[in-house]
């Protein structure tokens, strides 16, 4: 099978791009409404950019009015926003927060899930989450005919629970313990099955 990619619609390449683009990290990220409250929501177009300055990246699109999606609108307004790396655990809930709602309408407020707000960092972070990175705005680009939005932000400090994380003899992050849940298409999602170790070459 070939498929001309000029001969699919909008819907037909986003569906071709996310079945064999897999699997995609989530970026579950929260930032604060104009209220007071928080939104938070998941983003499977993301990744790490850059190592000096520490710099990630996620794509925002539009909601199905047109609108700037809350998540961005929150960030050009704040400069700041935490980014979680959710457990298979939480792929119900996370899920959940992809749902669209009025501007102001807080995901937290669905959910049976806590906030730390004692951490240290201008925004709380998600309790359940044992990766959280707090993260100020580097920029936002545009990028295609549906002005997709590129929030590149850069990591200010990373919260790491003891139970996926050790110091010894240098900082590791066992990925069985973290167990990300990780992007398909439609509505399948990927959690860690073997995980296998090669030596990169000298």
């Amino acid at each position: 099978m070939l498929i001309n990619m000029d001969s699919l619609n909008g819907t037909q390449t986003y569906h071709l791009m996310t079945q064999t683009i897999i699997p995609r990290p989530v970026a579950w990220i929260l930032t604060e409404n104009e209220g007071g409250n928080y939104n938070l929501a998941p983003f499977s177009f993301f990744t790490a950019v850059c190592s000096n300055p520490p710099i990630i990246m996620f794509s925002v699109g539009k909601k199905p009015s047109g609108e700037v999606k809350d998540t961005r609108r929150n960030i050009e307004r704040t400069q700041s926003f935490v980014l979680h790396i959710a457990g298979s655990d939480l792929a119900g809930p996370m899920t959940e927060t992809s749902r669209t709602l009025d501007y102001g309408d807080s995901e937290m407020d669905r959910l049976a899930l806590s906030l730390d707000k004692d951490w240290g960092q201008p925004l709380p972070r998600v309790t359940q989450c044992d990766v959280a990175m707090h993260c100020s705005l580097y920029e936002i680009q545009e990028m295609g005919n549906n002005k997709q939005g590129l929030v590149f932000g850069e990591i200010q400090s990373v919260y790491l629970s003891e139970k996926v994380a050790t110091q010894e003899p240098r900082l590791q992050v066992d990925a069985k313990s973290l167990d990300p849940i990780a992007r398909l298409g439609a509505s399948e999602y990927a959690t860690l099955g073997d995980i296998i170790s090669i030596p990169r070459p000298e």
